[in-house]
């Protein structure tokens, strides 16, 4: 990647985006890993953090394991465009606000601890906005696991895996939340975490690893900002089909190299008639519509009309609410 020129920066955002230690001293193993010193890890990480490399260092949820969350957008006026995403933005509950080209101009997504409160968070948008907003819940995911590969080398996603919430403990959404956030950047960021929560390292770290087993951890690692890193050319793109072809389309979809996300969603009746969405992370536009070429052509995608819609901004991009904001300070 031309924008991370460094090989032991490639190396730290290429091999630590999932399966972090969870041990006293992660930062050490990394660092006996990369062949440096654990204060060269921590620095090198908090630099990227400060520049916009990285977000932070910690964990993606399972959608809808133990929170709620939707997808949302609304349609803006070019001239308001500026102050409807600062009142999206300020909402505690969203945690991703994109610009993307199409007459629904702004996308984001809405999260918290149940559904209650994420359908407060889209009334209070469109009562403050004045606009409607499209509430595009998920039915189920095909490949949610996003992450990059900054070697070039073709991505390895691991394959769906069963959520059991049943391993849900009184204080877990309190690590969640704190994972969410992102770890402290210090040399041992789970007794910190653990005496923020008031209990012991040791606690904190097995409840981490039994909620990662159980896979309400979807990822545990470096979350990465990837338009700052090169791949500036990010496309949503929606198909129109009936249900009963989502189930062949939306694995063959997942399955496509360069698709890197895909899910299926409930349509809006008379508004938004998609059902299947793909999210393509390209370098270049020409790349992504080379990708989108390539996933037209699958079998199970046969004349399925479809729309491309170009990221062109970023707003917000932060870890999920899991709980209510005045529990989780």
């Amino acid at each position: 990647m031309k924008h991370i020129t460094d090989p032991i920066d490639r190396r730290l955002l290429d091999e630590f985006q999932r399966d972090f230690p969870v041990t006293e001293r992660p930062f050490q193993v990394l660092g006996d890993t990369l062949g440096l010193e654990e204060s060269e890890v921590l620095d090198r990480l908090e630099r990227m953090r400060k520049t916009g490399r990285i977000t932070r260092v910690g964990a993606t949820i399972a959608p809808g394991a133990v929170s709620a969350s939707t997808l949302a957008a609304v349609a803006v006026p070019e001239s308001r465009l500026e102050e409807v995403a600062a009142l999206i933005d300020a909402e505690p509950g969203v945690n991703h606000n994109y610009q993307r080209e199409d007459e629904w101009n702004l996308w984001f997504v809405a999260t918290g601890p149940d559904r209650a409160h994420v359908d407060e968070t889209l009334a209070r948008i469109s009562r403050r906005t004045g606009l409607r907003v499209l509430d595009l819940r998920l039915v189920r995911p095909f490949n949610v696991d996003l992450g990059f590969r900054m070697s070039g080398a073709e991505r390895q996603v691991p394959g769906p895996r069963h959520v059991d919430c049943s391993v849900m403990l009184d204080g877990d959404r309190s690590v969640l939340q704190a994972l969410s956030s992102g770890l402290p950047l210090v040399t041992e960021p789970y007794a910190l975490l653990a005496h923020a929560l008031g209990c012991n390292p040791a606690q904190v770290m097995n409840r981490i690893r039994v909620l990662h087993a159980a896979g309400i951890i979807s990822r545990l690692g470096v979350i990465v900002r990837h338009r700052a890193l090169g791949w500036s050319a990010n496309a949503m793109v929606v198909w129109n089909m009936p249900a009963e072809r989502v189930e062949a389309a939306g694995p063959a979809l997942a399955a496509h190299p360069g698709v890197t996300l895909c899910y299926e969603r409930n349509p809006v009746e008379g508004v938004w008639p998609y059902r299947l969405y793909s999210m393509i992370h390209a370098r270049s536009r020409t790349e992504a519509l080379d990708i989108l070429a390539g996933a037209s052509a699958l079998p199970e995608l046969s004349g399925t009309k479809h729309k491309v819609l170009f990221s062109t901004r970023c707003f917000k991009q932060t870890g999920a609410l899991i709980q209510a904001k005045e529990v989780a300070a």
